[in-house]
């Protein structure tokens, strides 16, 4: 299937699990949502990691404290922002489905909430924003080089109790990942107001930056549990899908969705001169005009236009194709779950793949 393609394996599931529930898992001192469509009840669905969740908790608070009073403030600033969780919240449940019994994955699932953290606060240094999770972002708030030194703080801390593993293998595929990461970055920053960048470019990408982490995060469930190479190929294959879709629907979300709901200004993409692929498509399908229209607002990061831009990309259908190429990313991670056993665990990482569609945040 192309990237263009859609669900066409057990397409009932959708509307089954579709309508999501917001579960609350509680962060010591921070409270964050991680919004699961699941096939249990909400306080079976909480059951399954919220225990984990609070361990997790208790590793991140323990790990923060570094007697520099600026790298906490920084720190809890943007860890307690409400964020997904998505990344831990996937190690847990994968090494749930595992049956995985140990206590490392606690500190694995903090470390991956480390280097996820560590990258916003570049990141926001590096694109210029100001706004992140419906408020100022740390760089608004305390400046570039605070924001920029305790991301490497972050990152550091995390490559410290990587070695608590005592798994060489666990070192091997954070380090390749936080490496790959650092790639995508630079890659962005090359593709930035270039209008001639294709979906292979595109997804590239975004592969690199943003899934490479997704799928790090259930590649170690797997190392954790001692898995055969095929079933870690497989959690791997999950999280890369994933990861990809969750990307994928957020540029669409750029563009189709709504300021207060996302926590983030809506067209922050063609202000970065950002290339993605609703872009890419409304400028396949378009009339030159349109074309050149689309061209000229990512080679000048102009935001004037964005209304016409958003009409044109409606226009074309290059939204709906773009669900689409997310729908075809989803179809593949639930497709690399059948290696895992059945069980409460499996049935939410399914479900998580299938609601992710309908992600308005």
């Amino acid at each position: 299937m192309d990237i263009y393609g859609r669900i066409s394996a057990e397409p009932e599931i959708i509307a089954v699990i579709a309508p999501s529930c917001s579960i609350p898992i509680i962060y010591g001192p921070f409270n964050a949502f991680v919004s699961f469509a699941l096939h249990t009840t909400p306080s079976n669905a909480l059951a399954l990691i919220a225990a984990d969740m609070t361990e997790v908790d208790r590793v991140i608070e323990q790990r923060l404290d570094s007697g520099v009073p600026l790298v906490g403030t920084v720190s809890q600033y943007i860890i307690s922002a409400g964020g997904k969780r998505i990344r831990p919240a996937l190690l847990l449940l994968m090494a749930g489905a595992m049956g995985y019994k140990g206590t490392q994955h606690h500190n694995l699932a903090a470390v991956v909430e480390f280097i996820h953290t560590a990258t916003l606060l570049h990141d926001d240094v590096v694109d210029e924003s100001t706004l992140r999770r419906g408020r100022p972002t740390a760089n608004e708030s305390f400046g570039n080089p605070a924001s920029v030194l305790v991301g490497d703080f972050l990152y550091s801390r995390a490559f410290q109790m990587m070695v608590d593993s005592g798994e060489m293998r666990v070192m091997e595929v954070l380090a390749e990942a936080t490496n790959v990461i650092a790639e995508g970055e630079v890659l962005q920053l090359m593709n930035m107001h270039d209008a001639s960048l294709d979906e292979a470019g595109y997804l590239r990408v975004i592969r690199s930056k943003t899934a490479k982490l997704f799928e790090a995060s259930t590649r170690l469930a797997a190392i954790l549990t001692q898995s055969t190479p095929e079933v870690e190929a497989a959690c791997a294959e999950y999280g890369q899908a994933l990861g990809t879709a969750f990307q994928v629907i957020d540029d669409v979300l750029d563009y189709d969705g709504d300021a207060k709901e996302l926590g983030k200004n809506l067209g922050d993409d063609l202000r970065e001169g950002k290339n993605t692929l609703p872009l890419i498509i409304a400028m396949q399908r378009g009339t030159p005009a349109q074309r050149q229209t689309i061209q000229l607002a990512i080679e000048n990061g102009a935001m004037d236009g964005l209304n016409e831009i958003v009409e044109i990309v409606r226009a074309t259908g290059a939204l709906d194709a773009t669900r689409a190429a997310a729908s075809a990313e989803a179809e593949r991670a639930i497709a690399a779950l059948q290696v895992l056993p059945a069980g409460p665990y499996r049935d939410a990482l399914h479900a998580l793949a299938a609601q992710l569609l309908d992600r308005r945040h």
